[in-house]
């Protein structure tokens, strides 16, 4: 049975795409910060929920060694991300103390659990890492400057890895403006209701596993084609 790791998974698309791949029949070890939002094992046979930061050593170390007793590791979605600042502001008025957390959940985190998921991921005959991007990590949208420059830092980070693991797919991918508490917390005006839900993108993102497309950026609007 293929197994993966989901962060940011007590909500949003984190959760999409774990409940996704549990659907298909996958071992899931999924994380979050509220322990009482993950998705509970007994609605969800094959899911694993650990609750903590992915900030921290330990808690890393606990998804990968669930993934580990499961029996190995075939996807690690780094999923979890915060913006910064909510609602999110112009460069002038960003603090340093949010541009610091948004830094560390939403790129200095990713990098620390691929390297602790990497011995697995290797011995895989499907290795696989999926990055969330966004469109702010390439368009230069007015407020979105700290979390896409977090953003701009992963895709960055992605693109490295591919060429130093080329046995391995690593996918970076934007999923495009999604209704979430996330947007709604980014721009309160936005008009959710114009926008797909997480339940809609994640089997289009999910598609990058289904058909292992070579490593590179692609775009929810990308995979619906």
């Amino acid at each position: 049975m293929s197994v993966a790791i989901v962060t940011g998974a007590s909500r949003g698309l984190g959760r999409a795409l774990a409940a996704e791949l549990a659907g298909q029949g996958w071992s899931v070890v999924v994380s979050g910060r509220d322990a009482g939002a993950l998705p509970d094992p007994a609605d969800s046979p094959g899911v694993v929920a650990l609750a903590g930061d992915v900030r921290h050593a330990r808690h890393r170390a606990a998804l990968v060694a669930a993934a580990r007793r499961l029996g190995g590791l075939d996807l690690l979605v780094n999923n979890a991300a915060v913006l910064g600042a909510e609602p999110l502001v112009p460069l002038a008025e960003q603090s340093p103390a949010g541009f610091r957390l948004a830094l560390e959940v939403n790129l200095v985190a990713p990098l620390a659990l691929v390297q602790e998921a990497l011995p697995l991921l290797r011995v895989s005959p499907l290795g696989a890492v999926l990055n969330l991007s966004s469109a702010a990590a390439v368009e230069t949208y007015a407020t979105w400057g700290a979390y896409g420059a977090t953003k701009a830092g992963l895709d960055l980070l992605s693109g490295v890895l591919a060429v130093e693991e080329p046995e391995l797919r690593v996918w970076w991918a934007d999923p495009g403006s999604m209704a979430t508490r996330m947007m709604a917390s980014a721009e309160p005006d936005a008009a959710l209701d114009a926008l797909p839900t997480p339940e809609e993108v994640a089997p289009l993102l999910l598609r990058l596993v289904a058909e292992r497309p070579p490593s590179g950026r692609y775009t929810a609007g990308d995979l619906a084609v």
